[in-house]
């Protein structure tokens, strides 16, 4: 390689050659070492070139600055040029410039050469600095594997590992089955004391939340005596990215009582987690203080703001974020558009879109989807399939599995089975279950059991342990009164050891939130909740209006079970303990049925004062004065 790296010198001048050679660095490596320290790579590697003209000679205290200001810009060749420089001076044997060598190839993508540079000096093999470069840059360069043989090979030489080669390679383990390694390291970190450096504690915190085991994080997190920001934000960013917004508002109580103060990074994950369970009491908290800290203006935290507005029901209020943005970036748009979307106001999303393009912003993948969704709560099924063409035609985007689910449910939706079906026999991508469960969801609006069976059969074949698809091929039969099918999926159920989900729904009050299980009777206030179902029901008795034949065609033992639905015991508890005219917002796990939809429109024709607005697992209904916004289309 040496031989390679002297036949470049070719590309450099005949002035630069003969000055390297000449006089003494003098005051220019005190220089580059500021400007490296203070981020100014192009301007450091502007008084190299200076230097060079001086005459000054560079030396092994020269060549770390000016490598990390090559590898910081990404300039390849100039990285090359400066190793031509390092063996012309003969600086390569000097531990550190062998360290800053391999780490600028490999900052660069160029890993090889950065395994040459280590491999062809012995002195190498003997220093934990050159062992610790090469480990971080096979990780950074995601040769997760290398990095740890190489690790393997350090401790057979002997040569004793640091704080930094930790740093290096824990960030390698980001998959739950990598667990086993991450928490290995972590056991030598113990038995080598490495378990006080904050530093590394951090970065095991973060291996244990990318591995998906929250519990040993939680472990080592309460174990850590003095938190820092990054600690914190380490835990609760991981609490958000697994799904446990409770624990995420748990931990943001414990960081301000700590006395830490959040950043932006923290008040994403919050908003997030407020925007999931609808804790508004919370996220107006959180809004304020993000004021007082100075980050209004702060763009990822206006796109949280959106979507978590968007979530709680209130779209006036999403909307006027979105609206007073300066400068609205794509994940703006994508937030404001799916925020319409789940709330079935799709002329709005697709309106939105349209300006998105037309104002010059390119969409992603992402963006095609909210608005692709968007058309099928709203029935859109021309502009979705639009849309499907505009995506590969005009912007050279290949649809994915997660588009052709948005578009299978379109057709589906509006009665085109056939379509949809030959829509799956032509997708360019192999169908996952989202795609095939969109088809058996279409079945059941249009009762087409022969091909919700077909579909089932494809679905449980890709996905056998999620239950919501036995449930709905259940429901299917039930619908078509077909026994012999409903007792064979439960046959089914009971052979692969699945239960149905539990439904629950929940509702916030005075900063707490409430949760309800379908036919729970452990609240406290379960007897007035009862009570007040009952005064319900039996003003609906009253009302004799057209509707009531709808009613009579669900199942007797359906609507009888349907009384104690989680939605049902959330509103009503909700009508106890708010004051009139007050809007009440559920939100629910599981779609909500047909039954509950159908009680909840009749009751706002008694309760006309009130807003009840229910998010479930598929999309937002607001029911008032008798009748959904989602026009029984959902």
């Amino acid at each position: 390689m040496t031989r390679q790296l002297h036949s470049k010198t070719r590309f450099l001048s005949n002035f630069q050659i003969n000055r390297i050679a000449g006089e003494p660095a003098g005051g220019w490596n005190a220089q580059l070492r500021e400007l490296s320290k203070q981020g100014q790579f192009e301007e450091g590697l502007g008084v190299y070139r200076q230097m060079l003209r001086s005459g000054a000679t560079p030396n092994a205290f020269t060549f770390p600055f000016v490598l990390k200001s090559s590898a910081a810009l990404s300039l390849t060749v100039a990285g090359e040029l400066l190793h031509c420089h390092v063996v012309k001076s003969g600086c390569e044997p000097e531990p550190f410039v062998q360290t800053a060598l391999i780490s600028m190839y490999c900052k660069c993508g160029l890993v090889e050469n950065a395994y040459k540079v280590f491999d062809q000096s012995p002195q190498s093999r003997k220093l934990t600095v050159c062992y610790n470069a090469l480990i971080a840059g096979y990780v950074k360069n995601s040769d997760f594997r290398k990095g740890c043989l190489l690790f393997r090979e350090m401790r057979s030489m002997g040569v004793g590992f640091s704080a930094v080669t930790m740093l290096g390679l824990v960030p390698g383990c980001t998959a739950p089955m990598l667990l086993g390694v991450g928490m290995s390291l972590h056991s030598m970190n113990i038995k080598c004391g490495l378990d006080t450096d904050l530093a590394v504690l951090n970065c095991l915190l973060t291996m244990y939340v990318k591995c998906g085991s929250i519990e040993l994080a939680r472990k080592l997190f309460d174990h850590i005596p003095e938190k820092g920001l990054i600690t914190w934000n380490a835990m609760i960013t991981g609490c958000a990215q697994n799904g446990l917004a409770a624990l995420v508002l748990e931990l943001y109580c414990m960081m301000e009582l700590s006395g830490i103060c959040p950043d932006a990074m923290t008040f994403v994950a919050v908003l997030s987690a407020c925007a999931n369970l609808g804790a508004q009491r919370t996220g107006f908290e959180v809004e304020q203080k993000i004021e007082s800290c100075g980050l209004r203006f702060n763009t990822f935290l206006k796109n949280a703001l959106i979507n978590m507005y968007a979530r709680f029901g209130k779209l006036a209020r999403a909307r006027a974020i979105f609206d007073e943005m300066p400068e609205k970036n794509l994940v703006s748009w994508t937030a404001i558009i799916g925020g319409y979307g789940m709330h079935g106001l799709g002329e709005t999303a697709t309106e939105l879109f349209d300006e998105m393009i037309n104002g010059g912003v390119k969409p992603d993948g992402t963006v095609f989807v909210s608005v692709l969704s968007a058309c099928s709560h709203a029935g859109l099924t021309d502009k979705g399939l639009t849309y499907l063409v505009m995506m590969e035609k005009d912007f050279g985007l290949k649809p994915g599995s997660e588009h052709y689910s948005c578009i299978v449910d379109l057709l589906g939706r509006a009665g085109r089975l056939q379509e949809a079906f030959e829509l799956i026999a032509d997708m360019k991508v192999e169908p996952d279950g989202a795609v095939w469960g969109a088809l058996l969801g279409a079945c059941k609006i249009h009762k087409n059991v022969e091909l919700a069976e077909l579909a089932f059969n494809k679905v449980v074949e890709l996905e056998p342990m999620n239950t919501g698809y036995y449930i709905l091929l259940s429901n299917i039969y039930t619908e078509a009164k077909n026994s012999e099918g409903i007792q064979r999926v439960r046959v089914m159920m009971r052979d692969r050891k699945l239960k149905k989900d539990p439904g629950y729904s929940y509702v916030e009050l005075k900063g707490k939130i409430h949760l309800f299980v379908a036919a729970d009777r452990s609240h406290p206030q379960l007897k007035a909740i009862l009570g007040m179902l009952e005064r319900l029901e039996e003003s609906l008795n009253v009302l004799a209006g057209p509707e009531k034949m709808e009613e009579e065609i669900i199942n007797q033992e359906h609507r009888s079970s349907a009384r104690l639905h989680s939605e049902r015991l959330a509103i009503a508890f909700a009508l106890l303990n708010t004051n009139m005219g007050a809007d009440i917002l559920v939100i629910k796990n599981l779609r909500i049925c047909a039954d509950c939809h159908f009680f909840l429109r009749q009751v706002t024709r008694v309760l006309e004062d009130r807003l009840f607005v229910v998010r479930d697992a598929t999309r937002f209904h607001h029911f008032r004065n008798g009748a959904c916004s989602c026009n029984d289309y959902w």
